[in-house]
């Protein structure tokens, strides 16, 4: 299979995708990820109903992964004989809309799983003087985020970047004792000291 990512919102595909799903001779994905892509899209669709099966599908399938499948995306039930293309995460736009330089970021996801990791590797890269990149869990967002670091004692502004490339996208940032508060539940945080 060739698992493609169709970048983190609207007009955020790489050349290499918008080719690979041309020529595809059957596409599965999520209902956003097959939006996001379906200018392109010259074959039958199939909505993805169980992820753990995806090795069940056609060798010559083109899987569709929002964002990057390499970060908290479908890259990670790729096998050695899978394909993947990479696609602009929401790690890149977040960068660059708030002008933070990656090579002193730390990426952690808790999306989609027990954020237990997340915030011991929050911990653990705060105090490595790290910014940090993170996708949130329904009970671990900016406000948890916050507490976190008051309780480190950690200044750093916290920033919001919601359903980033869609017209109704958002940007708010906060502080540790006021910190921005998300109105979608498709948003990243970016942390930066």
């Amino acid at each position: 299979m060739i698992i493609v990512g169709v970048g983190v919102g609207p007009k955020m595909l790489t050349q290499e995708a918008i080719e690979v799903i041309s020529n595809a001779p059957v596409v599965y994905g999520s209902k956003r990820s097959i939006e996001l892509a379906e200018e392109f899209i010259k074959c039958e669709t199939h909505l993805i109903k169980d992820y753990k099966s995806l090795h069940l599908l056609p060798e010559d399938a083109v899987i569709l992964s929002t964002g990057d499948p390499m970060f908290s995306g479908l890259g990670k039930f790729a096998t050695e004989n899978d394909r993947v293309v990479t696609g602009v995460s929401s790690i890149q736009a977040a960068c660059a809309r708030f002008h933070v330089e990656m090579s002193n970021l730390a990426l952690i996801t808790a999306h989609g799983r027990d954020p237990a990791p997340a915030k011991e590797a929050l911990i653990r890269e705060i105090g490595l003087g790290k910014n940090i990149f993170l996708l949130p869990a329904d009970s671990f967002g900016p406000v948890e985020v916050a507490a976190f670091l008051q309780d480190m004692n950690v200044d750093a502004r916290i920033c919001i970047y919601e359903d980033i490339g869609y017209p109704h996208e958002r940007v708010i940032c906060g502080t540790v004792l006021e910190p921005p508060e998300n109105h979608s539940n498709m948003y990243c945080i970016v942390i930066v000291r």
